[in-house]
Parts: C-alpha cells; sequence; structure tokens
C-alpha cells in the first residue's frame, strides 16, 4: 500500500503548472489537468497556473477545471477568465509571498519545464516543488550528456553521433559522411534522429537510408541546435519502469510496462492518438530481463540524482537491452503508462499525485534544515 501521508492534504495548497513554451505545450495542458483534477478530489486546494508560449504565467480562475476543453483553448488564457499574464519572476514572487505558501506541482513537459529552468526559478523563489531538482533534470532532458554519464558509469544505450546545428550549415557533405560511416558500423543503414533536448518524439524522425538523413536532420534542428543519430535497435520494443522516491536507499520501482506502437516507431501520432498505440503493465519478459531493467532503472535515477518521480525508459532488441531515457516529468495523461505502473505498489491516479507532493514537501523540510543564516557565514 502506498506511504501513509504525512501532511494533511487540506492544509497544503497546491499550484498546477502546466503549458509552457516549448512543443509539449498541449501534452501538458493533459497531464497538469488531470493532476489538478486528482489533488482537488483528495481535499487539497489547488490552483492552476497556465504559462503560455509566449512564457507569460496566468492564473486560471478558482475552481477551473478542463470539462473537457481542447488543448486549443488554452492558446488564448483570456478566453479561459484568466488573470492577465504575469512574468515568471513576479508569478512566483506573488506565490512565495502567501503566508501558507503553495506547493508548485510542475506538471511541464519538455523545454522550460522539464530541463531544470523552472526548478531553479522555484529554487530561488524558495518554494517547494515536485520532482527532480535543477541539475538533474537538465542532465535528463539533455540526451546526449544523459548518455555520455550513463555510458560513461557502464550502463547500456545505443551508439551515437552529436550533429551541431552550426556544423550541419558549415559542412553538410563531412556531417553525412560522418553519419554514412557510424551507420556502416553499425551494420543498418536506418538511424533515428532527434533533437537532444525535447520529448514525446517531436522532432524525430526514423531515417531508413542515406537519402532521408539530411530532412530527418533539418527536422531535428527546428527544434534544438544538437542533434543526435542513433543506432537503429532492430525489433526494439519499447519498455518503460516507473520510479517513485527522494531517498536513493528506498527508491521505489514499478513495471515493466510496455508499449506496442501503431506506426513504425512510437512517434507523436503514436504515443498520442487514442487507439493508436497498445500499452500493457505486465511486459512479457524473462525473470531475469526483468529484474535487470529493475536494477537498471533505480541505477539510472541515481545517477543522475532524480528525485520525486521519474519513468526509465528502454529498448529491447533480441537479447540486447539499452537505456533509452529518464523523464524527470512523465506523462499523467489517460495513456500515460507512469501512473498507471504505481497500481503495483497499491497507488491509484489520486495517489501518485498525493505522493509526489509528499514528497515535494519532504525533501523541502530537509532543505529548510540545511539554509544558511548570518550567523553561519564565515567572518
Amino acid at each position: 500500500m502506498p506511504p501513509a501521508l504525512r501532511h494533511e492534504p487540506g492544509a497544503t495548497p497546491i499550484a498546477v503548472v502546466l503549458g509552457g513554451p516549448s512543443a509539449e505545450h498541449d501534452v501538458s495542458i493533459v497531464s497538469g489537468s488531470a493532476i489538478a483534477d486528482a489533488l482537488a478530489a483528495s481535499g487539497y486546494p489547488v490552483e492552476t497556473w497556465l504559462i503560455d508560449l509566449d512564457g507569460g504565467w496566468s492564473r486560471l480562475p478558482d475552481a477551473f477545471r478542463r470539462d473537457g476543453r481542447p488543448q486549443a483553448a488554452y492558446d488564448d488564457p483570456r478566453s479561459l477568465g484568466a488573470d492577465p499574464p504575469l512574468d515568471a519572476a513576479t508569478a512566483l514572487a506573488s506565490l512565495a509571498a502567501r503566508e501558507g505558501r503553495p506547493v508548485v506541482f510542475l506538471a511541464l513537459h519538455g523545454p522550460f519545464g522539464e530541463d531544470g529552468t523552472a526548478q531553479a526559478l522555484c529554487e530561488a523563489a524558495g518554494l517547494a516543488y515536485t520532482g527532480a531538482g535543477v541539475a538533474a533534470s537538465a542532465v535528463g532532458m539533455d540526451k546526449a550528456l544523459f548518455k555520455r554519464l550513463i555510458r560513461g558509469l557502464g550502463l547500456p544505450v545505443t551508439d551515437w553521433v552529436e550533429v551541431r546545428a552550426a556544423e550541419w550549415a558549415r559542412d553538410s557533405e563531412a556531417v553525412l559522411a560522418r553519419l554514412e560511416a557510424f551507420a556502416a558500423g553499425t551494420g543498418d543503414p536506418r538511424l533515428m534522429v532527434k533533437p537532444a533536448r525535447l520529448g514525446s518524439s517531436v522532432g524525430m524522425t526514423l531515417a531508413h537510408s542515406a537519402a532521408e538523413r539530411p530532412a530527418a536532420l533539418d527536422e531535428a534542428f527546428r527544434f534544438d541546435d544538437l542533434a543526435l543519430a542513433e543506432r537503429y535497435v532492430v525489433g526494439g520494443r519499447d519498455i518503460e519502469v516507473s520510479v517513485l522516491g527522494n531517498d536513493p536507499a528506498a527508491i521505489e520501482v514499478y513495471g515493466p510496462g510496455e508499449i506496442m506502437s501503431g506506426h513504425e516507431f512510437y512517434d507523436y501520432q503514436a504515443k498520442y492518438t487514442p487507439g493508436l498505440s497498445q500499452t500493457t503493465t505486465t511486459a512479457e519478459v524473462t525473470p531475469s530481463q526483468k529484474a535487470a531493467l529493475r536494477k537498471l532503472a533505480r541505477d539510472t535515477y541515481r545517477a543522475v540524482g532524480a528525485e520525486g518521480f521519474a519513468r526509465i525508459d528502454f529498448l529491447i532488441g533480441g537479447d540486447e537491452l539499452f537505456i533509452s531515457e529518464i523523464n524527470t516529468i512523465p506523462g499523467f495523461t489517460p495513456i500515460s503508462l507512469f501512473p498507471v505502473l504505481c497500481a503495483e505498489g497499491g497507488y491509484d491516479f489520486a495517489a501518485v499525485c498525493r505522493r509526489v507532493v509528499d514528497l515535494a514537501l519532504e525533501r523541502d523540510r530537509g532543505r529548510v534544515r540545511h539554509r544558511l543564516t548570518t550567523a553561519d557565514l564565515p567572518r
């Protein structure tokens, strides 16, 4: 069963932050709305803050609920009755100035929300917030840094090549020659090309041949100035493991689950078109594979210093098992595996949300004890 809450929900105000100035804005709307509904139903005083695509923060009306509105309805916060937009510093300062400071539930996906930026803003404002801290968020979001760190620790990742937009613009022939040599070394002309710092498969392309690589790079560079070209894992199965916890010695690990993509690979449409892909919370793996997946999920979570919650994604191709990435703010949409896998530990959707809040408060209490006063300064 889930650990008992260490606080009374009614005494803990929550500010759910959703949207954000990234290509994953619409997915965040779905996740954040579901989280806000679940916490409100659990007795928390919940307010919702919408970050628009220009970076403005607008507080939505009290007791606001999505009620089936399409994500496009959030493009104009004023149409939802929201307050005029504020800049991030002003919005967070207003939250921090309250006598009962809320916990900021970051339901933001992608750049700004998942890369350490929003976390740093909360740190500067002295606000408790959910999920990983600044450093872990930044490393988790940057697939190049993440893969370098994980491989350096001896954990399995697919081979890859990094390409910068400036390099592509300066000498595309040299870049393509490098990719050709890399593909030849893998024994397969197919390469997965993706932006380094994005999620939800946005900007991701499976380039089947050398002829498709230029367009794949151009697509990736629409979203980032660094792209990765990864070895294609033949017959790769998409496996996911959910993780909860702050203390590295007391991490909860659930799964593995599996996604059966309705497309050639698990692209944006395959992820978010209802009914196109199928998921299961009980991936068909051997006992030794299950043990390896859970161990690698723990190792990955600890390696980046993650806290609160995360989802670790894997690829299994034949006898090969690879860590794909860590999502430090995984989806809470109706088709997201992260909250569903946690049912193994006795959590329903609302209980997962409450546990994440509890972990945010636990971490914040620990940090308060270590804050310096003027008496602590060496003088």
